[in-house]
């Protein structure tokens, strides 16, 4: 604006105008075009660091994924072996009949080259290959490392030549121990790497990604695409896989010169490690597509603002659209016992045999005449009579077909599973004349199998909720449970409790101590919130947390300083600490019309937390005395 000048003498002239109309429109079109341009510099800088941020969440889901895949594919052929190496240590079983078992796993595990046994001598006593190979394996690395241990641990080798194939293959092997303890050779399976090579292909990264699968020592199992790696990663990166079981870095390849992000995480169960590459282009690609789309938009607007300024109010578009579908293909597996011809049977309508295929002597080591004329019931378990005369009272119609489990027993006593399909036989128009045909085979193999998946199933629940070392949940389902208390309850507290001077507890008397210290702890958190709706669970380290539902904060606070007072209470003896025993410093946040989110809660509880270790320790904080985020401390100034 241009002031008006009060000494200029009066004049009865027209006075000018301070704005024109080409003033306004274009200053409008020069704040219009400014405002355009910052909303784009904005966006874009946004937009890249929303890019690599969802570029970080897909490596770290990428990698997990292969990281389970890879540990799935293991876990499943470790499984298999399992059974196999203690069927070898007590029995010698014949030739034909263990290599169709092992043909049989083989196809049921399509990452599976080959499947056998080495024996002592290193030379191969069963294989699930065609042909017995003749070559003698005793030379090989993971023989040599059965041979002089007796760990039972699966061994996963480097990648070898093999001399059946002859393409670089990774070999999976358990020593089998014989009942003595001697060496008894070595039950092995193979992967090809290509298995591995042509997974990760299927994901269709660009062509300068990298994905790679490796042992917890460096060595690299397999990796895509072939021929950009080296045999063996460097020694700082080696240092990282061992110390963190996830990462995430912006790096330079190498390989290529080439700037990327890379992810890397280790499996849950085996000491293999999956990295993921994504160059920085890749990783930014859609950004830099939106940044195109959106100049060319900026483009067009300020033409159209400069052409016409009645149209300066259009509004801009943004259109994003990123989506990654990840499978996971968990292999499935069932380990089948040796095939047993099934016995048909003909029953009269009261249950009496009057036809015993010969196969019953395989089964039940009966001679099939001596079962003529005898009543069926007879040789059913009496737990299971009921279920076999049910069935056979259902048989009122000759085109159903029934079919039951029960236990009988062999000539020699020993007991075992059958399961028989019957149905009525005769004809239709003459009821004296009808009889029962039945097909009864072995499952007893099956039963067993079963019972013990059925087991290890919950056992694998089992551990996948539980900290290991204190027998509270674990930090894993502390996340799943905190989300879902804080949506369902209207009142919720949460309580952050650390272990005060740990470091100098485990410096001064030693990880072993440490150990027995934590667990010491967590009982008492445990029987404090037994029988309740309370989760309990190992945060992380020496750091604890429990969930109340339906809790206020000063139900919240006598819960704490009880569990505070108890481990008190221990009087496990600290050489680090002030007052010389085990203590512990307490954070309580409660939900409050201000809290969020679940997040929210949780950082509260932590400054609350990271409070009561900044003003002495040994003491309980609630994060409603708190007068702002300025109380929090470093968590590892106080830790």
């Amino acid at each position: 604006m241009t002031p008006v000048d009060t000494n200029l003498p009066y004049s009865s002239a027209k006075q000018p105008k301070l704005f024109s109309p080409r003033a306004i429109v274009t200053t409008v079109v020069v704040a219009m075009s400014a405002c355009v341009l910052g909303l784009l510099v904005w966006k874009a800088i946004e937009g890249r660091a929303a890019a690599l941020a969802q570029g970080e969440r897909d490596i770290h889901n990428l990698t997990h994924s292969l990281a389970e895949h890879a540990s799935h594919s293991i876990q499943a052929i470790d499984v298999a072996m399992g059974a196999m190496v203690d069927l070898l240590k007590y029995q010698k079983p014949r030739v034909d009949r263990f290599n169709a078992a092992l043909r049989k796993t083989a196809d049921a595990l399509p990452q599976i080259g080959e499947i056998g046994v080495i024996g002592p001598d290193g030379a191969r006593v069963y294989s699930s290959a065609a042909e017995l190979p003749a070559h003698n394996n005793a030379d090989r690395s993971y023989f040599i490392a059965h041979r002089d241990s007796t760990d039972p641990a699966l061994h996963i080798s480097e990648p070898l030549e093999s001399r059946l194939t002859g393409r670089p293959t990774i070999v999976l092997s358990r020593r089998i121990t014989k009942e003595d303890g001697s060496f008894g050779g070595i039950l092995f399976a193979t992967i090809e790497s290509r298995y591995f090579d042509n997974f990760y292909q299927a994901f269709r990264f660009g062509p300068h990604a990298g994905i790679t699968l490796l042992r917890l020592d460096g060595i690299v199992l397999a990796h895509w695409p072939s021929g950009k790696w080296n045999k063996e990663v460097s020694a700082a990166f080696k240092t990282r896989i061992e110390q963190d079981r996830t990462g995430y870095t912006k790096t330079t390849s190498p390989f290529d010169g080439r700037i990327k992000y890379l992810g890397f995480e280790r499996a849950s169960q085996y000491p293999i490690v999956v990295t993921v590459a994504l160059p920085e282009a890749e990783v930014l690609a859609a950004w830099h597509e939106d940044l195109r789309n959106d100049l060319l938009v900026a483009l067009v607007l300020m033409g159209i603002v400069v052409l016409f300024a009645v149209l300066l109010a259009r509004e801009f578009g943004k259109r994003t659209r990123v989506g990654l579908m990840l499978r996971e293909r968990e292999a499935r597996y069932r380990l089948l016992a040796d095939n047993i011809a099934d016995v048909v049977i003909l029953l009269d309508r009261n249950g009496h045999f009057l036809f015993v295929s010969q196969s019953v002597e395989t089964i039940l080591g009966r001679k099939a005449d001596d079962l003529i004329g005898k009543s069926c019931f007879a040789f059913v378990h009496p737990d299971n009579l009921a279920d076999v005369a049910k069935a056979t009272s259902e048989l009122t119609d000759w085109t159903i077909t029934k079919t039951v489990e029960f236990r009988t027993h062999r000539a020699d006593g020993s007991e075992v599973w059958v399961e028989i399909n019957f149905k009525l036989a005769g004809a239709a128009d003459d009821h004296r004349g009808i009889e029962v045909v039945g097909v009864l085979r072995d499952v007893t193999e099956r039963r067993k199998m079963e019972d013990e998946l059925n087991a290890l199933n919950v056992r694998l629940a089992a551990l996948a909720t539980t900290d290991g070392l204190t027998g509270l949940a674990n930090r894993r389902s502390f996340d799943v449970a905190l989300p879902r208390e804080f949506r369902d309850r209207e009142h919720i507290s949460l309580i952050m409790l650390d272990i005060d001077h740990f470091k100098g507890f485990n410096d001064s008397l030693g990880h072993q101590a440490g150990d027995e210290c934590l667990r010491r702890v967590a009982n008492v958190i445990a029987d404090a919130t037994d029988k309740t709706t309370a989760l309990a669970a190992r945060y992380g380290g020496e750091e604890f947390a429990i969930i109340l539902p339906s809790v206020g904060e000063q139900d919240a606070l006598k819960v704490a300083e009880a569990i505070r007072l108890m481990v008190r209470a221990l009087a496990i003896a600290n050489p680090a600490a002030r007052r010389g025993v085990v203590s512990i410093s307490v954070g309580i946040a409660s939900r409050s019309a201000a809290t969020v989110d679940e997040s929210e809660l949780l950082r509260r509880a932590d400054l609350a937390l990271y409070e009561a270790k900044h003003s002495g320790r040994d003491r309980t904080v609630l994060a409603s005395s708190l007068s702002g985020d300025s109380h929090s401390a470093g968590r590892k100034q106080y830790a």
